[in-house]
């Protein structure tokens, strides 16, 4: 089955799609890791998912660094494999997995020699939470670099026309995870119940398998097989790839940094609420990553056209792709509103917290149809090449939540005031970036934009 995928010519809806769909289905994939965990971790009680949850937003922290050299890399080597230039997409993707590599290396130092005070952040109630929290953080910690380079895979990969291979890799993964998700956290035969422990090596071992996966492939990769990670850098490939990968890593640190302080914020109101906000997410989770899958793909797709020279091809698929978003989003949006009480009850069934998981959804369905815009948008910036537009916005409005939030949960809306700091900054999101990717590309049909 040929899994290369020519982006450069032909119908570009089918090509777009066939490219975008394997991806769709690798972030409902990864999607679905977090989905077994909260389903079986929400079997011992909000304390456990609250912990499990609050570790995994470092885990989600991590992925400003990983960011730099995903995006990165991805437009890079995805320009240059456009261009014809093999070898120089090979060096591009060379460094970008000795930045993944060397970032996995301190970051896990810091999670496991640091797990105390960063959990401390929080300030839970309960020390049961802290102390799982804590076992939960340093064990994933540990396997960070396979998180790290895993990441960094698929984004070259994919940048190569090839979205079947991460799909198959972390389907494979999901599996592992699958079986090994009750097995470790509840026990069976002479295998103890580990708990939170449990869960934590479940998601590593499944992790590692995914990473084992991607270097056989990478065996056989005209793109990866020359890498040597050992290698000398090169510098003047890290810089491009910094300066591409750069801004778009700072607005996913700061809003990582910012979820957490959110996240903060909620813990006032109890761990329940944490809790709630944690399930929540992930059951949204449904329409962002999803939307991330497709904004991946429209980026390789635009970079690659874009060094290929045919810019009316790049903003075709742009359209395309917005086209299909919107319809997603809106189908998302629905779903949320119209049945919260079925959706939170498949993970937290307890009667006194299901009321905050309704309002959660209710709230934050307002806002998918705009996070899908907004991704839709930034990938098109990114495969141009320019990520300092859906950065600056992202930073600016994200940050906006904090200030929102402290303002609106001291009102009469309490808890859910908070939600609709998140979903009013979504919102705002979607129609600035739609809007200036406009501007651009008027820019572009006149000449005048610098690509």
């Amino acid at each position: 089955m040929k899994r290369q995928i020519d982006l450069l010519s032909g119908n570009i809806p089918k090509a777009l799609i066939k490219l975008a769909m394997p991806i769709m289905a690798t972030s409902f994939i990864q999607m679905a890791y977090n989905l077994t965990d909260m389903i079986w971790i929400g079997r011992l009680g909000a304390p456990e998912v609250a912990a499990v949850g609050s570790a995994g937003m470092f885990m989600w922290l991590a992925s400003g660094f990983t960011a730099i050299a995903r995006i990165g890399g991805q437009v890079m080597a995805g320009r240059m494999l456009g261009a014809g230039e093999k070898e120089r997409a090979s060096r591009y993707a060379q460094n970008a997995l000795q930045f993944g590599v060397f970032f996995a290396l301190i970051y896990t130092v810091v999670l496991v020699g640091f797990a105390s005070p960063l959990i401390g952040f929080y300030r839970f109630n309960e020390q049961a939470t802290v102390q799982a929290a804590e076992v939960y953080l340093r064990i994933v910690g540990a396997g960070m670099i396979t998180s790290f380079v895993n990441q960094i895979f698929t984004g070259l990969i994919t940048a190569s026309g090839n979205s079947q291979t991460p799909f198959f890799a972390t389907a494979v993964g999901l599996a592992a995870n699958i079986v090994l998700d009750p097995l470790l956290i509840f026990g069976l035969g002479p295998i103890p119940a580990m708990g939170v422990a449990g869960a934590a090596i479940a998601t590593v071992a499944a992790q590692a398998v995914v990473t084992l996966l991607f270097l056989v492939h990478a065996v056989k990769s005209p793109l990866l097989k020359p890498v040597r990670i050992f290698s000398r850098v090169d510098w003047a490939c890290m810089r491009d790839i910094v300066k591409i990968g750069g801004p778009s890593a700072v607005q996913q640190m700061i809003f990582a940094g910012v979820s957490m302080v959110i996240a903060r914020m909620v813990a006032v109101f109890g761990d329940a609420a944490v809790a709630v906000q944690r399930v929540g997410s992930q059951i949204e989770s449904i329409s962002w990553m999803t939307c991330d899958g497709f904004s991946a793909a429209l980026s390789s797709f635009v970079a690659q056209n874009h060094g290929a020279g045919n810019l009316y091809r790049a903003k075709k698929g742009y359209h395309t792709s917005l086209l299909i978003l919107s319809i997603w989003g809106a189908l998302c949006s629905a779903v949320l509103i119209v049945f919260p009480a079925p959706l939170f009850r498949i993970f937290i069934p307890e009667a006194s917290i299901l009321p905050m998981g309704i309002d959660y959804l209710m709230i934050l369905g307002v806002s998918q149809l705009f996070m899908c815009l907004e991704g839709i948008a930034s990938g098109a910036f990114s495969g141009f090449g320019k990520t300092l537009p859906p950065s600056v916005v992202g930073v600016v409005l994200t940050a906006a939540r904090i200030p929102a939030a402290m303002w609106l949960s001291n009102t009469a809306l309490g808890l859910n005031g908070i939600w609709w700091s998140i979903t009013l900054s979504s919102v705002l999101k979607g129609v600035v970036l739609v809007f200036l990717f406009r501007l651009f590309e008027r820019r572009i049909q006149k000449g005048r934009a610098e690509i």
